[in-house]
């Protein structure tokens, strides 16, 4: 599979294996699908180790949810998971101005 084929394929698994559906992802509304995935994105919170030997002290400070949830794999796998919830994090973005519009709000 090439990248965006990978993305759809870890937002799949995502809402089918995991439970994050729509409905589940709107309830993050404060950017922290957005900061997850800048942190399975950056090379430096990997620090250049072994999968096993990340030291997660650096990243954990900023992980938005539970130390659980943390889960770093390849580099690749990483910028998939990224992809995945930078992907999320849009359709939840465009669900909350449809909703917004069609609620008769405005930006004024």
């Amino acid at each position: 599979m090439n990248g965006i084929e990978s993305i759809a394929a870890e937002r799949a698994r995502q809402i089918s294996v995991e439970g994050w559906t729509p409905e589940h992802d709107d309830t993050h509304d404060s950017g922290e699908m957005a900061v997850a995935a800048a942190i399975y994105a950056a090379p430096g919170a990997r620090d250049g180790l072994p999968v096993g030997e990340r030291p997660r002290s650096k990243i954990l400070p900023f992980w938005p949810w539970s130390s659980d949830w943390y889960k770093p794999k390849s580099r690749r796998e990483d910028l998939v998971r990224a992809g995945a919830l930078i992907a999320a994090e849009i359709d939840r973005l465009d669900r909350a101005e449809a909703a917004r519009i069609n609620s008769g709000g405005s930006d004024a």
